[in-house]
């Protein structure tokens, strides 16, 4: 494991602030000189370990866009934490919601590069709706209402609510978005 992974995985599980430089350097097994020549700062750090683990999430939504249909894309995207986590970082929740959830008010540079991030998986979302058949703008609408869903899914895995609730949740959300309307009032 690199020292770029290390970091990562101390920042979501105990987030930017609670990780101390000293923290980082036993976890990541380097020095404080290596430290700063590689990384120069911890929220440098930071910024690239953020932007690492939402360019994996999108790498989990392209596979499953690749693989499924749609609707079916975007349940795997919902539902992977709880299929595919690790022991060690299951109830974890999502970094980029985390930093949002942690630092929106205290460092708005920070929250605002995360939302950033969530907004590109907005539109993501969006696509893949569109592709499912929905009009742009219900795809819109929708896409907004599942990005809810998704944060409210990561804060419930943060929380440990069991899988079961979190599936029941997901599967809600998608039962609602097969029954709603695909077009919107004006394009029919």
């Amino acid at each position: 494991m690199t020292a770029r992974e290390s970091a990562l995985k101390l920042f979501w599980r105990n987030g930017y602030q609670a990780s101390s430089l000293s923290d980082l350097l036993v976890e990541m097994k380097i020095g404080r000189g290596s430290f700063y020549a590689a990384f120069r700062d911890k929220r440098r750090l930071y910024i690239e370990c953020l932007n690492l683990f939402a360019e994996r999430t999108f790498v989990i939504v392209q596979k499953a866009r690749d693989k499924y249909p749609p609707m079916d894309a975007i349940r795997y995207f919902l539902e992977h934490s709880l299929n595919h986590a690790e022991v060690s970082k299951a109830g974890l929740g999502c970094m980029v919601v985390n930093t949002v959830i942690e630092l929106a008010g205290v460092d708005d540079e920070l929250a605002v590069a995360a939302s950033a991030w969530l907004s590109k998986l907005q539109a993501l979302l969006d696509e893949c709706l569109r592709e499912a058949g929905y009009s742009p703008a219900r795809a819109t609408e929708y896409a907004a209402y599942l990005m809810l869903v998704n944060e409210g899914v990561r804060v419930a895995s943060r929380r440990k609510l069991p899988d079961r609730q979190i599936r029941e949740a997901i599967d809600t959300a998608l039962r609602l978005l097969q029954t709603a309307p695909r077009q919107s009032v004006l394009s029919v």
